[in-house]
């Protein structure tokens, strides 16, 4: 795990020059205020959580998982406060990205060199796969046949077949990054499906100075996302809303705004969130207006004291 905070402080710094002479090109700066709702806009995760994932179902509950140990923890939007959901498997497990499914009862979780799937009512651990061969699982998305997941270290994605209830069937298979992909020490991270429907849409962390590849599922080819001017080398989480794609780019401190087509093979920036609060927020999800982050805090060295939060911006 040391492994991963190493390189991605390494490609925050390499990119910090050109992020910051990009920010004046995209034709404004958006900036967060309160959507008025009496909500909370940040609330706290325990100490020395060590987030990274977010996942919110149609419900207001965030759920985040940890870096640290695996576990999961569940919050109220509504008051902030929350509980442990499902401990982790340990102190060499993880929980990176993950996602619920439509029926908010089950989690899917990246999990380092594991993935698995935990019921989102009760956090019992419904499925485990640890034998298949991840190297740095990173960031999921569901489809309506399938849990798809990135992998950091390796240029693959990982298919978790799910029948008509949305229950896995088998286990992950790998499917092999070809066409444009460039693969390099930490490569692929976060995943969205393109506003159609048929495509996957992947951050490439080191193609052309940082991009958007788009894949296609039943071959695993990567064709590069035509962005303008736009690079992403923080690019991590992404949620798509529409149209509109938002790329938290990490270590930047920052979420660019793109419009893509339909079919996800252009987007246009269309604007750029910074935030005081931002403390190198990962991933990002969304509900009523908001969209919400937790700050992963990768520039300091995490301790069980560390304190740890969630930030929530309007969207554009």
């Amino acid at each position: 795990m040391q492994r991963s905070f190493a390189r991605r402080s390494l490609l925050g710094a390499a990119a910090a020059t050109g992020a910051a002479a990009l920010l004046g090109s995209l034709g404004g700066t958006a900036h967060a205020a309160g959507a008025g709702d009496g909500w909370p806009e940040s609330f706290r995760l325990p100490d020395g959580f060590q987030p990274e994932g977010i996942a919110i179902g149609h419900s207001p509950y965030a759920y985040f998982g940890s870096l640290g140990n695996g576990d999961i923890y569940q919050a109220s939007l509504r008051t902030g406060r929350g509980r442990l959901l499902s401990a982790g498997p340990g102190t060499e497990s993880h929980s990176v990205g993950l996602k619920i499914d439509r029926a908010e009862r089950r989690l899917f979780i990246a999990g380092g060199t594991a993935i698995r799937v935990v019921d989102a009512r009760t956090g019992a651990l419904a499925h485990d796969y640890t034998t298949f061969g991840g190297q740095f699982v990173n960031d999921v998305i569901l489809t309506p046949d399938a849990a798809w997941f990135t992998d950091s270290y390796q240029p693959l994605l990982y298919r978790l077949a799910l029948d008509r209830a949305g229950d896995p069937v088998g286990a992950p298979v790998a499917v092999p990054l070809g066409g444009d992909w460039t693969q390099g020490d930490f490569t692929a991270n976060g995943i969205a499906r393109t506003p159609d429907g048929r495509a996957l849409l992947v951050v490439n962390t080191v193609a052309g100075g940082g991009t958007l590849m788009r894949v296609d599922p039943a071959t695993g080819t990567a064709t590069a996302v035509d962005l303008g001017a736009l690079r992403i080398p923080n690019g991590d989480g992404l949620l798509l809303l529409g149209r509109t794609l938002y790329i938290v780019q990490q270590v930047a401190n920052q979420v660019d705004v793109v419009r893509l087509n339909a079919a996800g093979t252009r987007g246009t920036a269309i604007a750029r969130i910074t935030d005081p609060r931002f403390r190198i927020p990962t991933t990002a999800a969304a509900w009523g207006g908001r969209i919400y982050l937790p700050n992963a805090r990768f520039d300091i060295e995490p301790t069980p004291t560390t304190d740890y939060d969630v930030v929530a911006i309007d969207q554009v």
